[in-house]
């Protein structure tokens, strides 16, 4: 049986440019099966290192979080299983410098996923959660209760038989140790722990901004987005997608941006910062086709490309979008698109 633990570190601000690769140096003295997922997070397969250190999954567990710290002044949360969804899981739900350790037995598996909410399991946004709730389905013991051909009836063949092995903590995912697609973020952090989901929304726009004005100027486009929100108890919550269509620009960034905002189903949460991540940036020419817009991106595009020109000559609070005017106006006397 395979055990896997998932890492999320917390990198100093202000950290070495280097610090992850030196991160994944030390882990990989623990195994070679490890996977870097930036900018702050790896997996890896400890199945073989077992034996050689002669400890079981929690040991190896703790001996990472410690070295990690002890060489690098890097704590980290951990979620240590037998799949890698139970272990990105179970990492997301711990705070740092703690460790959650699913023990591999079917009892310890679902006593950790039935009482989960549905819309934590991954490749459920708010769609298709919705669409369960409205039959009954709340819980991930609900939707493993139901048969698989009655998910399969509410969300498709392939997507609810995917969805009903999940329910039962099924997951193959390997550990892959290729190095991973080049990626850039930007972080928001509040005045202070904010409860308002219309600043939260504001930040999404802000960081949407930064991360197209960033991909255009470099000549890039993302193929993936991943947004982490982080709580005033100091646990995070992190979703990731695949965008239909790789892009660079602001307006379809920051709707990918809003739809992981909502799979969160947050309500009155308080939250301390959130993290934007452009994700598998690739070359604009490498692009296999021309993103098709329908006409309602048209002029938030051509309005793009001017204020990236004015932006490229006087400034980047020349122009911003309008939504994000409200306390700049005053402080820079600049005009929202």
């Amino acid at each position: 049986m395979r055990s896997i633990l998932h890492l999320r570190f917390v990198l100093p601000p202000g950290s070495d440019a280097d610090l992850p690769e030196e991160l994944r140096r030390l882990l990989e003295n623990i195994t070679p099966q490890v996977q870097m997922i930036e900018p702050d997070s790896a997996v890896l397969d400890l199945t073989g290192a077992h034996s050689y250190f002669h400890q079981d999954a929690r040991g190896l567990t703790e001996l990472i979080q410690l070295r990690a710290l002890a060489y690098f002044g890097v704590s980290s949360a951990a979620g240590a299983a037998s799949t890698r969804m139970l272990a990105a899981m179970a990492c997301a739900l711990t705070p740092t410098g703690l460790r959650l350790v699913i023990e591999d037995s079917p009892e310890a598996v679902r006593g950790f996923l039935r009482p989960r909410p549905v819309r934590e399991l991954p490749g459920v946004g708010p769609r298709t959660a919705a669409t369960l709730t409205d039959y009954g389905l709340h819980t991930v013991g609900d939707v493993a209760d139901v048969p698989q051909l009655t998910v399969q009836r509410l969300l498709g063949a392939r997507p609810g038989r995917i969805l009903h092995e999940r329910a039962h903590g099924h997951d193959t995912t390997p550990v892959d140790p290729a190095p991973t697609p080049a990626s850039i973020s930007s972080e928001h952090r509040f005045d202070r722990d904010e409860l308002d989901p219309a600043q939260h929304r504001r930040a999404l726009l802000a960081l949407a901004d930064v991360l197209g004005a960033r991909l255009r100027s470099s000549d890039q486009i993302a193929a993936g987005m991943t947004l982490t929100v982080r709580y005033a108890d100091a646990s995070s919550t992190r979703r990731s997608r695949t965008l239909s269509e790789a892009t660079q620009h602001t307006v379809l960034l920051a709707r990918t941006a809003y739809t992981l905002y909502d799979s969160l189903g947050l309500q009155r949460a308080r939250v301390r910062d959130i993290t934007l991540r452009a994700d598998a940036l690739r070359s604009e020419d490498r692009a296999a086709r021309q993103l098709t817009l329908d006409s309602s991106d048209d002029k938030p595009l051509a309005i793009e490309a001017v204020a990236d020109r004015a932006r490229a000559r006087y400034g980047r609070d020349l122009l911003y979008p309008a939504a994000l005017a409200v306390g700049r106006r005053a402080a820079t006397g600049a005009a929202g698109l």
